[in-house]
């Protein structure tokens, strides 16, 4: 299986991925930055809870990016933003690459 190019990520984007809430709200894990290739468009998503949201912006990253949902997600511009779903995408076989797709609001 082969990877997303790393050189089409052309947008630095930040994640602090979400660990649960704790006793004075959300927490999140330490700030990382990764390459990713961002695309701002509004959608309709289904989130986990099966409520259906507005998305604002849509990343793709190499697999295996820790983002789950509720986590922040800072944007090449600078908006902070919340993942809202997660999608890891594979097709073992066929030449296409995996990815990770993150939706935010």
């Amino acid at each position: 299986m082969t990877r997303v190019p790393r050189s089409l990520l052309r947008h630095r984007i930040g994640v602090e991925p979400y660990i649960g809430d704790g006793a004075y709200g959300p927490a999140y894990a330490p700030y990382v930055e990764v390459p990713a290739l961002v695309g701002e468009a509004v959608r309709m998503v289904r989130a986990p809870d099966g409520r259906t949201v507005t998305s604002s912006a849509q990343v793709i990253a190499a697999p295996g990016l820790a983002c789950p949902p509720g986590s922040r997600v800072t944007l090449p511009g600078g908006r902070i933003t919340t993942a809202i779903s997660v999608a890891e995408h594979t097709a073992p076989g066929l030449p296409v690459p995996a990815s990770t797709e993150v939706m935010c609001e």
